[in-house]
């Protein structure tokens, strides 16, 4: 009784002092991204304004992107519609913005809930081994298998078109990438001496996995999450420019690049606002996925270091 009375009190001092560590972790980690990675923390404020764009396009959209004026149809950028008109005569400019909006609704959802629940089964895998552990990698090798386009393309088409059809189809492409990277640091972080303790004094595996393993699977998972946001978005716009994503009039850039081909005249406006908004959305989230990669790394933490 003695003994395990004294495992316990190990296992409870051990909680306290990760939970000022991850504190101390968390404030380290912010202070060496701003200080030894400036391109990371631009691409943060670059997709923190895209985001606000998108939180607030009713107020700065200057006009309703479904309303069509068919005295401005096909109209190139000037004083009146800043990034020109379509072939209906709708904004370009409001349909741009609004289209933020949607592409960040399902990108950040699809992001969400593949990789948490591609990091959840990870976890579970890792620590629980056996059948299932062997069941659910050849699962995720299987859904790795095809490429991420296709996989989406043909979800999508089997469970219908909309928006919460686009996000499920793009979270079941997220699953496998958090279930292998998640399961490997459950692995390793299940043979430390804590968790060894923690097993001694009778804890379930459900205590095990929530208090000790799962903390230390969030610095992946954030990197996951960013990093795979620039993916989503681009399998995003490519789902709506095939026709299977977003059902029209909703504006998404996908969708707006696939409207651009309709016209019988091409019209630069109508390729370059929806085809930049992608780019630097994407290049925005992937600069700061990158840095908090190469900051929660450990591997990486001395090169980081030497550029400063």
């Amino acid at each position: 009784m003695k003994q395990q009375g004294n495992l316990q009190s190990i296992v409870s001092s051990t909680e306290s002092v990760t939970e000022v560590r991850r504190r101390r972790w968390a404030t380290g980690t912010l202070g060496t991204l701003v200080r030894h990675n400036p391109t990371a923390v631009g691409g943060g404020i670059v997709g923190l304004l895209i985001v606000f764009l998108a939180l607030t396009a009713p107020l700065i959209a200057p006009y309703d992107p479904l309303k069509a004026d068919f005295r401005r149809m096909a109209k190139s950028p000037d004083t009146h519609n800043y990034f020109g008109t379509d072939q209906i005569g709708r904004d370009t400019m409001s349909r741009v913005i609004y289209g933020a909006r949607s592409s960040l609704v399902v990108s950040f959802g699809a992001v969400l809930l593949g990789t948490t629940v591609g990091s959840l089964w990870g976890l579970a895998s890792g620590y629980l081994g056996g059948k299932f552990d062997i069941t659910s990698q050849r699962i995720m090798e299987i859904l790795q298998a095809f490429p991420d386009l296709i996989l989406a393309m043909a979800i999508s088409m089997a469970i219908g078109t909309g928006m919460r059809a686009v996000i499920v189809a793009i979270a079941v492409t997220r699953i496998p990438f958090g279930g292998r990277v998640i399961r490997s640091v459950a692995l390793t972080v299940k043979e430390l001496a804590y968790v060894e303790a923690g097993r001694s004094v009778g804890a379930s595996q459900f205590r095990i996995m929530g208090l000790h393993i799962f903390p230390q699977c969030l610095a992946p998972y954030l990197v996951l999450a960013t990093t795979h946001l620039g993916v989503a978005i681009i399998i995003e716009a490519a789902l709506g420019f095939l026709g299977v994503g977003i059902p029209p009039p909703t504006p998404t850039w996908g969708n707006m690049l696939a409207d651009s081909l309709t016209s019988l005249v091409p019209h630069w406006w109508l390729v370059f606002f929806p085809g930049l908004a992608i780019t630097v959305t994407v290049l925005a989230f992937n600069l700061l996925g990158d840095g908090i990669r190469d900051t929660l790394d450990p591997r990486l933490r001395g090169s980081i270091g030497s550029r400063g």
